[in-house]
């Protein structure tokens, strides 16, 4: 066990990592796509995104596109360097 990487608790949830991969092809995504594309339940994915923005991974933006509410998500630098560092840790510890 030694050699298990030592990996980053908030992207390595399951569900996180499936944001963070998500967004990280991505320049940003709305809250109904994120939905969509990650299965997560809406309670689910507001509470996954409210831990990476406390993280500062995301940056969330709260606006409107005409008269209905639009939920933007962007992965910070902070995101990216740290999913990179995720991605090259695995890498190595899976050879």
């Amino acid at each position: 066990m030694s050699d298990f990487p030592d990996l980053d608790p908030i992207i390595h949830a399951p569900a996180r990592l499936h944001i963070v991969a998500l967004l990280s092809q991505l320049e940003e995504a709305d809250f109904t796509y994120l939905l969509h594309a990650t299965g997560l339940t809406r309670g689910n994915l507001s509470t996954h995104l409210s831990k990476l923005e406390q993280a500062a991974y995301v940056e969330i933006e709260k606006t409107y596109r005409g008269k209905r509410p639009l939920t933007l998500v962007r992965l910070t630098e902070a995101g990216r360097r740290a999913f990179e560092q995720y991605r090259q840790a695995m890498r190595a510890f899976l050879g």
